[in-house]
Protein backbone atom coordinates (compact mmCIF):
# COMPACT_ATOMS: atom_id res chain seq x y z
CA UNK A 1 0.00 0.00 0.00
CA UNK A 2 1.62 3.25 -0.70
CA UNK A 3 1.23 6.31 1.77
CA UNK A 4 0.29 9.22 0.68
CA UNK A 5 0.62 13.15 2.03
CA UNK A 6 -2.59 15.32 3.11
CA UNK A 7 -2.88 16.64 -0.30
CA UNK A 8 -2.94 12.74 -2.04
CA UNK A 9 0.34 12.98 -3.63
CA UNK A 10 2.15 9.53 -3.10
CA UNK A 11 4.78 9.46 -0.63
CA UNK A 12 8.67 7.91 -1.60
CA UNK A 13 9.87 5.78 0.95
CA UNK A 14 12.28 7.31 3.68
CA UNK A 15 10.89 10.80 3.35
CA UNK A 16 8.62 10.84 6.16
CA UNK A 17 11.49 10.50 9.06
CA UNK A 18 13.21 13.78 7.07
CA UNK A 19 10.65 15.77 8.40
CA UNK A 20 12.36 18.91 10.91
CA UNK A 21 16.14 18.52 8.92
CA UNK A 22 15.74 21.89 8.05
CA UNK A 23 15.43 23.42 10.84
CA UNK A 24 18.16 21.08 12.16
CA UNK A 25 20.33 22.67 9.69
CA UNK A 26 19.30 26.24 9.90
CA UNK A 27 19.77 26.85 13.62
CA UNK A 28 23.24 26.58 13.69
CA UNK A 29 23.65 28.68 10.40
CA UNK A 30 21.66 31.90 12.24
CA UNK A 31 23.72 31.34 14.93
CA UNK A 32 26.64 31.65 12.86
CA UNK A 33 25.34 34.47 11.41
CA UNK A 34 24.29 36.01 14.63
CA UNK A 35 28.05 35.56 15.60
CA UNK A 36 29.08 37.29 12.79
CA UNK A 37 26.68 40.55 12.96
CA UNK A 38 27.94 40.67 16.78
CA UNK A 39 31.57 40.71 15.53
CA UNK A 40 31.44 43.42 12.42
CA UNK A 41 29.40 45.45 15.26
CA UNK A 42 32.40 45.92 17.56
CA UNK A 43 34.93 45.62 15.00
CA UNK A 44 32.56 48.91 13.64
CA UNK A 45 32.30 50.66 16.76
CA UNK A 46 36.44 50.39 17.24
CA UNK A 47 36.49 52.22 13.78
CA UNK A 48 34.53 54.57 14.74
CA UNK A 49 36.40 55.34 17.83
CA UNK A 50 39.91 55.44 16.03
CA UNK A 51 38.15 57.77 13.83
CA UNK A 52 37.19 60.29 16.54
CA UNK A 53 40.52 59.78 18.18
CA UNK A 54 42.24 60.83 15.17
CA UNK A 55 39.84 63.91 14.76
CA UNK A 56 40.25 64.47 18.08
CA UNK A 57 44.35 64.51 17.64
CA UNK A 58 44.34 66.64 14.61
CA UNK A 59 42.37 69.52 15.72
CA UNK A 60 44.18 69.41 18.88
CA UNK A 61 47.68 69.40 16.97
CA UNK A 62 46.04 72.61 14.73
CA UNK A 63 44.85 74.40 17.90
CA UNK A 64 48.49 73.76 19.51
CA UNK A 65 50.20 75.00 16.32
CA UNK A 66 47.49 78.18 16.07
CA UNK A 67 48.41 78.54 20.01
CA UNK A 68 52.22 78.55 19.25
CA UNK A 69 51.80 81.40 16.54
CA UNK A 70 49.86 83.82 19.09
CA UNK A 71 52.70 83.33 21.19
CA UNK A 72 50.18 81.41 23.76
CA UNK A 73 50.65 78.27 25.82
CA UNK A 74 50.22 75.18 23.04
CA UNK A 75 49.14 72.39 25.51
CA UNK A 76 47.20 74.78 27.34
CA UNK A 77 44.60 74.58 24.57
CA UNK A 78 45.42 71.24 23.16
CA UNK A 79 44.63 69.93 26.91
CA UNK A 80 41.45 72.11 26.48
CA UNK A 81 40.47 71.09 23.30
CA UNK A 82 40.93 67.14 24.00
CA UNK A 83 38.89 67.25 26.94
CA UNK A 84 35.99 68.54 24.76
CA UNK A 85 36.43 65.61 22.39
CA UNK A 86 35.94 63.10 25.65
CA UNK A 87 39.61 62.20 24.95
CA UNK A 88 42.74 61.75 27.28
CA UNK A 89 45.66 63.43 25.99
CA UNK A 90 48.97 61.17 26.30
CA UNK A 91 51.29 63.74 25.42
CA UNK A 92 52.02 67.55 23.92
CA UNK A 93 55.71 67.92 22.44
CA UNK A 94 56.09 71.55 21.22
CA UNK A 95 59.16 71.50 19.01
CA UNK A 96 59.98 75.18 17.54
CA UNK A 97 56.45 75.64 16.06
CA UNK A 98 55.91 72.29 15.54
CA UNK A 99 53.55 70.73 18.13
CA UNK A 100 53.08 66.86 18.60
CA UNK A 101 49.92 65.65 20.24
CA UNK A 102 49.29 61.85 20.65
CA UNK A 103 45.46 61.22 22.09
CA UNK A 104 43.65 58.36 23.56
CA UNK A 105 39.88 57.10 23.49
CA UNK A 106 38.16 54.51 25.97
CA UNK A 107 35.60 52.43 24.28
CA UNK A 108 33.43 50.06 25.91
CA UNK A 109 34.24 46.61 24.32
CA UNK A 110 31.52 43.45 24.89
CA UNK A 111 32.09 41.24 28.40
CA UNK A 112 32.69 44.59 29.99
CA UNK A 113 35.90 44.98 28.61
CA UNK A 114 37.52 48.46 28.18
CA UNK A 115 40.15 48.95 25.28
CA UNK A 116 41.97 52.40 24.65
CA UNK A 117 42.37 53.69 20.74
CA UNK A 118 45.62 56.04 20.30
CA UNK A 119 46.00 58.29 17.49
CA UNK A 120 48.85 60.93 17.03
CA UNK A 121 49.08 63.87 14.90
CA UNK A 122 51.64 66.77 13.94
CA UNK A 123 50.79 70.51 12.75
CA UNK A 124 53.14 73.10 12.35
CA UNK A 125 54.01 75.95 9.34
CA UNK A 126 55.11 74.31 5.98
CA UNK A 127 59.01 75.58 6.50
CA UNK A 128 58.70 73.64 10.27
CA UNK A 129 58.13 69.85 7.53
CA UNK A 130 61.10 68.30 6.38
CA UNK A 131 61.77 68.57 2.81
CA UNK A 132 60.51 65.74 0.63
CA UNK A 133 62.70 64.50 -1.83
CA UNK A 134 62.12 62.96 -5.16
CA UNK A 135 63.49 59.26 -6.04
CA UNK A 136 64.88 59.21 -9.20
Amino acid sequence: MTRRCRRGLPVRAGRADERGTATVLALPMLGALLLVAVLLSVLGGLVVAQRRAQSAADLAALAGAVSVQRGQDACAAVAALVRRNDAELRSCTVAGREVQVVVALTVEAPAGRRLRVDADARAGPVDAVPALTAVP
